[in-house]
């Protein structure tokens, strides 16, 4: 996995203070979604797969929403990745 991705958990950072002057630049981030779409079936395995390979965790994924295909439901992952 990259290791680019940051949790949700930490949407937040609070940057530390510190009394010398940093050349260091602070990275912007940008948000990409994952979507899964399927039968809930097929959408609750391939969650399950994800989790197994260690993509995501379970909980991280947006519970199953309807679509407007009937029968169908989507699932969304949003991660968070570094821009230079």
């Amino acid at each position: 996995m990259t290791t680019s991705f940051l949790a949700e958990a930490f949407e937040t950072l609070t940057p530390s203070v510190s009394s010398s002057v940093s050349t260091e630049t602070i990275p912007s981030r940008e948000s990409v979604k994952v979507v899964i779409l399927g039968s809930k079936t097929g959408v609750n395995n391939t969650i399950l797969s994800l989790y197994k390979l260690g993509f995501a965790q379970v909980n991280e994924w947006s519970p199953l929403l309807p679509t407007p295909n009937p029968g169908e439901v989507m699932s969304i992952l949003t991660r968070y990745i570094l821009i230079n």
